[in-house]
């Protein structure tokens, strides 16, 4: 069931993702070589419990951390750890926040100091194929249009979307419908109206789409180990567009 919100419940979608974004933007200060995939969490705990969230991830489905930091080849749901970030690396951060029973969700990748070239166009284009979908978030289209629009811009890069996870409906839950891919056909699925509110969020692997979870139960890595990227953005349908709840 698609829930339409309120005015007022998608002010407090913001709200969560205010800090969503600002913790987002103390740990992007963070990443350096050196520094620890655990320490950065710390940090992001620290930072939403002092602006009055709660970490929306930890004890989530039993995952312990309140942030997924995936390096490199791991494309998402990496726990943290104690591994060194090393120059040249590639980290996804993606974090979630509950405040005042409402969620806020958004991820980015950031370069640990200089990256190579194929690393930074593989940032470049998972960023971009999210700002082209958005131009179909809006009413009258439908969510496969979302979906095609990052499939399409991704493989015509060379690279491929990852298929067993996807972007959601978000509000009082954290994951709500509908389902959110990031591959379909144009045209298909819930048409969109305003009060919709959606996490939407490509993740690109520069080799083949195939994955694996570790034995850990949740860290996704790509089979072939190339690397991968995740861009994510809380957004809501307006009535004569959508609006980017969580803007860095």
């Amino acid at each position: 069931m698609i829930i339409i919100k309120s005015r007022k419940e998608i002010e407090k979608i913001r709200a969560s993702c205010i800090i969503v974004t600002g913790a987002l933007e103390e740990l992007k200060k963070k990443v350096r070589s050196g520094i620890t995939t655990r320490e950065l969490d710390r940090i992001a705990e620290e930072f939403i419990l002092k602006n009055g969230g709660v970490p929306a991830f930890k004890g989530y489905k039993g995952y312990p951390s309140a942030s997924c930091i995936s390096v490199n080849e791991e494309i998402v749901h990496g726990i943290p750890s104690y591994r060194d970030l090393k120059d040249g690396d590639i980290v996804s951060i993606d974090i979630g926040v509950l405040l005042d029973g409402y969620y806020g969700d958004a991820a980015i990748t950031v370069p640990v100091n200089e990256i190579d070239s194929e690393s930074r166009r593989l940032l470049d284009v998972t960023e971009k194929s999210l700002y082209k979908a958005l131009d179909f978030a809006r009413p009258g289209c439908r969510v496969s249009d979302i979906s095609c629009t990052i499939q399409d811009y991704v493989e015509s890069a060379g690279y491929s979307v990852v298929r067993e996870f996807v972007g959601h409906g978000i509000g009082s839950s954290l994951h709500e419908d509908p389902p959110v891919p990031n591959y379909g056909e144009r045209g298909k699925g819930p048409r969109l109206k305003a009060g919709m509110v959606l996490a939407i969020e490509p993740m690109v692997n520069a080799g083949g789409s195939d994955l694996v979870v570790l034995d850990n139960g949740w860290t996704a890595v790509t089979k072939d180990r190339k690397r991968s990227a995740h861009f994510e953005h809380t957004v809501a349908i307006t009535e004569d567009g959508h609006e980017i709840l969580s803007m860095l």
